[in-house]
């Protein structure tokens, strides 16, 4: 839970030096929009939190400055003038740019290892062409030009990606083109009968939202980029959101889609079931541009609730608030959120939050004075937030249901103040990393889904690796997790790390975030729950679907696209 710095009118200015054909992007260097960022001057327990966990003195530290575009070395477009032509003609002259600060906000996503690579002007391969348009008969008919051309495309939803999806492939001889989808932002219908929405594949979130919430209905799904993030790219990647446990992922809520293709376009009919085969939508889900350029999908949507409310609760350690997630999912209760943070994670909480002062910091104090009556380990502590939605009646029988679980784990309500607090901040974490990259420090997420009877062995061996891996840096890091997402069988463990950064800033991430997805392999998980494959998480891959399984999605992708136009190297690497 962070607050931000908002923007100047100077800082408006700035942001739209990255618009485009009337399409807003993120700032080239990190996240979100320029003067928009996180500060700790408010928040007297930060900084000797960030001391302690990493050995970074924030009063001794002075940010660096904000890059300077105009010393980056951007690689000429190596795009001829016939493909231009033809581009030209699939979408109008006016939205096929070639600008410098054009292509290099289509260069990378915003992992920590995009980021450090972009400061530091490593630009080994810049799309040659970004192209807007405006409509899906547009979409196909650059598809089409590409193909005829013999160059790479790459989708382009809201830049968000941290798995190394975007990046065009190091090397390649070929044009390069991004799509960038941002025109194509309509809800263009609602099925109200069936809770079906027909929706443009380059909306935003909050946008998206917003058209859907103006005719009652909701989505459902917000991820943590959720503001900068577009439905295309949450089907390409196989998202998850805060709230899938109500309205399940992105994987559950899309039901059709339509995807231009070379040749023309593929249309998946929105059913509720279907039998029919090896499911290409299921295909299609997940495969990060690989299979062509999704333009549309019709999703589940559901009436806004009458009544929202997230409680907080606390829990003496982290064993008994996984036993009470675990149980909550196997009743007949189903909340929208349940969230657990460890430990470490509940203690960063805490040091983001405001200085607490009169009756508030008073009664927190008792709090804290009653736990440890009870016998609590305070740094043990397990900060829980678990939400509830529906008619007020179903919500009092959800909480009065999850309540006398939470009892039985040990655990106890803190109320909704907390929960009100990690609602209107929820998507606010990503300038955290910015912050800290700003000086020096890398931080960074990784997430793996894992069995029930494996979640407490998967949670101690991440750490144990990773703490590993900073003693083989001899660097002072952190690691602290929290369970974002609960099944019927297991759950999502979210983990964010971080360290000082020395000479070789990549390689050392290297070493860390190594450690931690062989961690979830070896301990039975997967490379990835919601952020996709791309390249970062591709060596792991065979792990989990076996080698025969990486020739099935490899003899996939040669049949669909031989001449290797769609966003090649992506999932398999090869």
């Amino acid at each position: 839970m962070t607050d931000l710095v908002t923007p100047t009118d100077a800082d408006r200015e700035d942001a739209a030096a990255v618009r485009d054909q009337g399409v807003s992007h993120m700032k080239w260097w990190g996240w979100g929009v320029p003067g928009v960022a996180f500060h700790h001057e408010d928040k007297p327990a930060f900084a000797p939190f960030v001391l302690k966990a990493v050995g970074l003195d924030l009063h001794g530290t002075s940010p660096l400055e904000q890059p300077d575009f105009g010393a980056l070395d951007v690689p000429a477009s190596i795009a001829d003038a016939s493909l231009r032509s033809a581009l030209a003609g699939a979408v109008g002259a006016e939205r096929v740019a070639d600008d410098d600060l054009d292509r290099v906000v289509h260069t990378y996503g915003k992992s920590i290892r995009d980021l450090i690579k972009v400061r530091a002007g490593r630009l080994p391969r810049v799309p040659d062409l970004v192209v807007y348009p405006a409509d899906e008969a547009a979409v196909q008919a650059v598809v089409d030009a590409v193909v005829e051309h013999d160059a790479v495309l790459i989708p382009f939803g809201g830049g968000s990606n941290i798995a190394g999806s975007l990046e065009p492939v190091p090397g390649e001889a070929r044009p390069v083109v991004s799509v960038d989808l941002g025109l194509l932002d309509r809800v263009l219908d609602v099925d109200e009968g069936s809770g079906l929405a027909r929706v443009q594949a380059g909306v935003l979130g909050p946008s998206l939202e917003a058209q859907l919430n103006a005719r009652g209905w909701t989505i459902g799904h917000f991820p943590d980029s959720f503001t900068h993030s577009s439905l295309g790219g949450w089907i390409a990647t196989r998202s998850s959101g805060m709230q899938s446990d109500k309205y399940g992922d992105i994987a559950d809520i899309t039901r059709g889609l339509r995807v231009a293709r070379p040749g023309g376009l593929l249309e998946l009919r929105a059913t509720p079931s279907a039998s029919t085969g090896p499911s290409v939508r299921e295909m299609v889900l997940g495969s990060e541009g690989r299979l062509g350029v999704i333009t549309e999908a019709t999703v589940q949507v559901h009436r806004v609730p009458a009544k929202r409310v997230i409680h907080a609760y606390f829990f003496p350690n982290w064993r008994a608030g996984t036993k009470a997630m675990r149980e909550i999912a196997a009743s007949d209760v189903h909340p929208a959120i349940t969230r657990v943070s460890d430990g470490r994670e509940t203690g960063f909480s805490l040091a983001t939050a405001k200085e607490s002062k009169g009756f508030g910091a008073l009664a927190q104090r008792g709090l804290f004075a009653f736990l440890k009556r009870r016998g609590w380990n305070l740094d043990d502590m397990c900060l829980s937030f678990i939400g509830y939605e529906g008619e007020p009646a179903h919500v009092a029988r959800q909480r009065r249901a999850v309540e006398r679980i939470v009892k039985r784990a040990g655990g106890v309500s803190v109320g909704t103040g907390p929960g009100v607090l990690y609602d209107q901040k929820k998507f606010d974490t990503p300038y955290l990393r910015d912050f800290l990259l700003d000086r020096g420090t890398a931080g960074d997420v990784s997430e793996t889904s894992v069995p029930w009877t494996g979640i407490d062995r998967m949670h101690d061996g991440v750490i144990a690796a990773a703490e590993a891996a900073y003693e083989s840096l001899g660097r002072t890091g952190w690691i602290m997790s929290h369970l974002s997402h609960s099944y019927h069988s297991g759950a999502c463990l979210y983990f964010t790390f971080a360290f000082v950064m020395g000479e070789d800033p990549e390689a050392e991430y290297d070493v860390v975030k190594r450690a931690i997805q062989q961690a979830f392999i070896d301990l039975g998980g997967v490379p990835s729950h919601h952020h996709g494959i791309g390249v970062e998480h591709a060596d792991w891959l065979p792990d989990v679907l076996s080698e025969r399984g990486i020739d099935v999605l490899e003899g996939l992708f040669a049949a669909t696209d031989p001449g290797r136009n769609l966003n090649p190297a992506k999932i398999t690497a090869r």
